[in-house]
């Protein structure tokens, strides 16, 4: 097994480097070829040990590659750890990004800079199994940044446009201010118990319980010092509220880009880490505190932003962002199984949204104004019947006290159950009605999202309709954009078409996912077989039965909500883009106080503008200006220089050439010398 895992982690990689070395070389097709095959043999070997760890019997174990650092007490390996969260992410990741690879086929065709394209999917991928099979913070960190330094390039892989630039640098410097609490917590837990690496440290905590450090005369409770430190880390990577605003721009890659970010990788990696540190975190009260109310704050303020979007994948991608929220409080209340679970279900039906919606730009020949779309059912049938599927499952549409339901019923009812178990919490009742008012934003903006797309009027055979007021710039997705201009035109004079096969192949393999991963794993993740399914990989204290009381719960009602706010959701997408499309248009066009602060994303761009860009620049200005300009070089090497020219000036104007001015100074030098001799002998 050992050279099964290390292949499935290396295999990206060497993918990563033909193409990205050779690529221009070996052409197209070849670098296409070599990384996805490396992918899908990676995908394949994810698979296999995740059956063999969850049905074969096969334990936990580490594989030490070689050494990475050594250096007095602290040592950190390059290893590969096998337990149930990284099995599982191991699935979630290569089978997402090995789809994700064989969807660009047919999405990157006309572009130019292909094998740099599939190398960069293939580095994203590499970095992001070395996190998730990471034995101890040091190669968690060299993930972390790895994925980090990948979504720039590939956020930015248009980099001739201007926008897609800018959100590549938004993406890396948002992630840096998380990434720079994520360092502290590492060195904060190094400093307590001399060790980084994961099974030296679990066993320690619960000793350390209650320990406090003092700090410019005040107290701090070192474990809950350690999680909210590394949590502000997860905050950035996993876009929660504060440092979400990298995650919507990050829409200027391509859509592919867009699926892998969003569904399985760089955004999940937070609720990976948090679950993954679930000791650290259940001896740290106050921080998983936190952990619920930045995670119940981020579903609903996302989902509340998701329902005033025009362009079909800022939709999507505001969707994420509060699906993550999800995950989050659901770890905060103590329900790891469900957050992962959720996250498990999440990789599928949102890497399936992300790709129909590229299914739709594709066949709208690169719009994705969904004021310009309408009537595509018929033009598109099968991406309309697999985003339909991706939509219920997202919404979570259901049974109660039945397995009968898609992926998203499972985990998303599972983690609002878990929130009511903690009911008797500030934090728990908090994120229980957050949840339920989620579900129903999640539900109205997701069938939104279908009904303005594949149904009503079409509005794509002329200018364009003006739905909400046409304040988005976001037009095109630039599908093949930014080399050749091969956009063919704005699109509007052409028929929708559906996409090749070779497109639509990981669509329904996406979608199947979408449909079965909830009652098919769902006793492993958070049912019956759970225990044994998880093992020590996800620690909980003695007095956590969040996961066992959320199946006993007794208050009918509570099982029934999310099925009510879905299905009201869904009536009233019905009833405004429908029944009654003129509604949204005149609430657009009048532009009411509610509708322009949830269209202006809450203003948090603009705030962030106004504070922390321009007090960075003024600060820029001031060191530069005043501290570099006129205090240390005013003062240092340019002040030297100029005392000296100055001084050399002053000493010129003594050399006249003339004489007597010279004979008066030897007069003065002699009246000097003997005014010295007269009066110092004296004394």
């Amino acid at each position: 097994m050992a050279t099964i895992v290390t292949l499935c982690v290396m295999a990206p990689i060497v993918g990563a480097a033909i193409a990205g070395f050779f690529g221009r070389r070996i052409g197209n097709i070849p670098s296409q070829a070599v990384t996805t095959g490396l992918l899908f043999l990676s995908c394949v070997l994810g698979w296999y040990t995740f059956i063999q760890h969850t049905w074969g019997g096969m334990p936990d174990f580490t594989v030490k590659l070689l050494d990475f650092i050594n250096i007095g007490d602290f040592k950190s390996a390059w290893s590969i750890r096998i337990d149930a969260l990284s099995a599982t992410m191991l699935v979630v990741v290569t089978s997402v990004s090995s789809l994700v690879h064989l969807y660009s086929w047919g999405y990157m065709s006309e572009d130019d800079s292909r094998p740099r394209f599939f190398s960069y999917l293939s580095l994203f991928t590499f970095a992001m199994l070395m996190l998730v099979t990471a034995a101890d913070f040091m190669q968690l960190f060299f993930g972390w940044e790895g994925v980090g330094l990948a979504s720039y390039l590939l956020i930015g892989f248009w980099f001739q446009k201007d926008s897609a630039s800018s959100a590549a640098i938004k993406a890396f410097v948002v992630n840096r201010v998380g990434d720079f609490g994520f360092a502290l917590g590492i060195m904060t837990i190094y400093w307590q118990f001399g060790t980084i690496n994961f099974g030296e440290l679990f066993p320690l905590l619960a000793n350390q319980k209650g320990q406090a450090w003092e700090f410019a005369g005040m107290y701090f409770s070192a474990l809950d010092l350690a999680a909210f430190l590394l949590f502000i880390g997860a905050m950035g990577k996993s876009a929660q509220f504060f440092l979400h605003t990298w995650l919507p721009d990050a829409m200027e890659g391509p859509t592919p880009v867009s699926a892998l970010i969003h569904a399985a990788t760089m955004v999940t990696a937070g609720v990976y880490m948090v679950c993954l540190l679930s000791p650290l975190f259940e001896q740290a009260p106050q921080a998983k505190m936190i952990v619920a109310y930045i995670g119940a704050i981020t579903a609903i303020f996302a989902a509340s932003i998701g329902f005033t979007q025009n362009d079909i994948k800022r939709v999507i991608a505001y969707s994420t962002c509060s699906q993550l929220g999800y995950m989050f409080f659901a770890a905060g209340v103590g329900a790891y199984q469900a957050a992962m679970f959720h996250l498990f279900t999440h990789a599928f039906f949102k890497a399936l949204l992300f790709l129909g919606a590229g299914s739709v730009i594709h066949g709208m020949h690169h719009e994705q104004d969904m004021r310009k779309m309408g009537g595509l059912y018929k033009y598109l049938p099968v991406t309309y019947a697999v985003m339909t599927i991706g939509t219920i499952a997202i919404t979570g549409l259901g049974i109660p006290y039945t397995e009968i339901g898609f992926a998203g019923f499972f985990s998303k009812d599972a983690i609002i159950e878990s929130a009511w178990v903690m009911h008797g919490t500030a934090q728990g009742m908090f994120a229980f009605w957050m949840g339920i008012l989620a579900a129903l934003l999640t539900s109205f903006y997701s069938f939104r999202l279908i009904f303005m797309t594949f149904h009503g009027k079409k509005t794509w055979d002329h200018g364009h309709d003006d739905h909400a007021h046409g304040h988005d710039s976001h037009g095109h997705d630039d599908h093949a954009k930014g080399h050749d201009d091969h956009d063919h035109g704005h699109g509007h004079a052409h028929t929708p078409h559906e996409s090749p096969w070779i497109m639509l192949v990981p669509l329904i393999l996406l979608a199947v996912g979408a449909v079965a991963a909830g009652f098919v794993f769902a006793p492993y993740f958070i049912g019956e077989h759970a225990h044994a399914f998880w093992g020590n990989a996800i620690q909980t204290a003695s007095d956590n039965h969040v996961m066992h009381e959320a199946h006993n719960i007794k208050e009918v009602w509570v099982k029934l909500a999310p099925l009510v706010v879905t299905l009201l959701g869904l009536a009233l997408a019905w009833y405004y883009y429908l029944h009654r499309p003129s509604l949204p248009k005149k609430m657009a066009a009048n532009e009411g106080p509610i509708w322009t602060f949830l269209y202006n994303k809450w203003f948090f761009d603009e705030i962030y503008q106004a504070t922390f860009v321009k007090l960075t620049k003024w600060l820029g200005d001031v060191f530069w200006k005043i501290g570099d300009v006129k205090i240390i070089d005013g003062l240092g090497p340019n002040g030297v220089a100029w005392t000296a020219l100055k001084s050399a000036k002053n000493l010129v104007k003594t050399q006249t050439g003339y004489v007597y001015h010279y004979a008066f100074f030897m007069f003065l030098g002699v009246v000097g010398l003997l005014t010295w001799a007269v009066f110092g002998l004296a004394h």
